[in-house]
């Protein structure tokens, strides 16, 4: 298999896969199972602190081995290829035990909650060589893909303006909140706004970020140790201005399960206008909906009886199996990895690049002020 601009290209050779995945939760498992049906992976092996919720899914995968310690598990043998699942402030350490033992990695955003991490992280993953992609499930969504393909292919033009708004029900980030005192980064745009940044950077593929003005708003998630909303506008490398907006503080029984997008994106040609919120697809019943996004443990405290389907972001249930981009994004991974198929995953450098540029809108509005791109690292430490 040979690799290009950070890309694995379609080879003659098959590498079959012994996968570790770190982080038996809500993904993990997602993609544990998905892993268990790919003919490329021979062989699996899991970990997770919790030791309940491992052997769980363990059985439910029949994984060959289960370990609490991701040291123990990296440095079996079987292993050449890990993915990294586990809570967002601990991707670090089983991450860089990947690259040292140079595994492809499929790592979920981010990188790290900490900026300097980050960069640490990225450069290990440069020296080492290894294939590194990060989770960011939209990209692999028909719709997405065919907007791509029209940008590229210049039918719009010059950027001119953009804009990108998302609602979120407040289900994550209590739930994401509640699972550590360590909060002072999972703010809106590091852990869920990251999506949406990451989806309108790759649709504007070229056009680079040079400053941008932030703010935010606390009434409602303050008690969690999270912000509500941050609205911020950057100024692009041609001049074209974006502004980057979202709320994940919506009441629980808000009717999306996760995730409502909007993006319009002018061009001097022409636009594309995307009306991503799940609306056209609405179900209302007696019976509760659950939440949308329920790792272990966790109970939303009021029952949803309207739901816009689809607005899942790993995708639906049907029969038992998920269907949807998550599953397209975790299969078209195990290819990548197996016979060296070229995908459109999200690089380590672009994971990168979006923890820095959400960041920069909490600094900017920390400070209340413009912030000039790119930042240094260390100047996170005043959020």
């Amino acid at each position: 298999m040979t690799k290009q601009g950070g890309k694995a290209q379609r080879g003659t050779n098959r590498k079959d896969i012994g996968l570790a995945v770190v982080g038996c939760g809500t993904i993990g498992r997602i993609r544990s199972v998905l892993a268990r049906d790919y003919p490329g992976v021979a062989w699996i092996g899991l970990c997770d602190t919790n030791e309940r919720l491992g052997r769980k899914l363990a059985e439910d995968t029949q994984a060959d081995f289960f370990t609490t310690d991701y040291r123990e598990l990296l440095r079996r043998s079987e292993v050449n290829a890990t993915i990294i699942a586990t809570d967002e402030n601990a991707h670090v350490g089983p991450t860089l035990a990947a690259v040292e033992r140079k595994h492809d990695l499929f790592i979920e955003k981010p990188l790290a909650t900490d900026a300097e991490e980050s960069w640490q992280v990225l450069q290990a993953i440069r020296e080492s060589g290894v294939d590194a992609v990060i989770g960011y499930t939209q990209r692999f969504r028909r719709r997405f893909l065919a907007i791509k393909e029209r940008i590229r292919t210049g039918q719009i033009g010059d950027l001119t303006a953009a804009v990108t708004r998302a609602f979120m029900n407040r289900m994550v980030p209590i739930a994401t909140c509640r699972r550590t005192e360590e909060r002072r980064h999972l703010t809106p745009m590091v852990v869920s706004g990251t999506h949406s940044l990451d989806m309108s950077l790759w649709l504007m593929e070229g056009y680079e970020p040079v400053s941008v003005y932030a703010q935010s708003s606390d009434k409602t998630l303050a008690e969690w140790g999270t912000k509500d909303a941050t609205f911020g506008v950057f100024t692009m490398s041609n001049g074209a201005i974006w502004s980057m907006n979202i709320s994940w503080a919506l009441p629980v029984v808000w009717p999306g399960a996760v995730y409502g997008l909007e993006i319009g994106i002018v061009g001097t040609k022409g636009v594309i206008d995307v009306e991503d919120t799940h609306r056209d697809l609405v179900l209302a019943s007696e019976h509760p909906q659950g939440a949308g996004y329920s790792p272990d443990g966790f109970r939303p405290g009021f029952d949803r009886h309207v739901d816009f389907l689809t607005s899942y972001p790993p995708g639906d249930l049907y029969d038992g199996q998920l269907w949807g981009p998550m599953r397209e994004e975790t299969n078209a991974w195990f290819a990548r990895v197996h016979t060296g198929l070229s995908t459109p995953h999200a690089t380590a450098e672009e994971g990168h690049r979006n923890l820095v540029l959400t960041m920069a809108m909490d600094l900017s509005a920390k400070r209340g002020a413009p912030v000039k791109l790119p930042v240094d690292p260390a100047a996170f430490k005043e959020i």
